[in-house]
């Protein structure tokens, strides 16, 4: 369920990465540690969602599209 929840988020790292890999690469984090928030088994803090929508050029007014759907 999770996995749909943040389809829109994949999406986006994908666009702007191409993998989610890379995507931590520029987090600055593990694989592990991305992998974990999309599949629902680590949550986001209001720190990582400002990283992330730093990152992936997600307007704040945007967030609850990405990350609350």
């Amino acid at each position: 369920m999770a996995d749909l929840k943040y389809a829109k988020l994949r999406g986006r790292i994908k666009e702007k990465f191409g993998t989610e890999r890379a995507f931590a690469e520029a987090l600055g984090t593990s694989l592990i540690t991305v992998s974990k928030k999309l599949t629902g088994r680590s949550q986001f803090t209001s720190e990582d969602i400002k990283k992330w929508c730093s990152l992936l050029d997600i307007s704040l007014k945007d967030v609850g599209i990405y990350f609350f759907a």
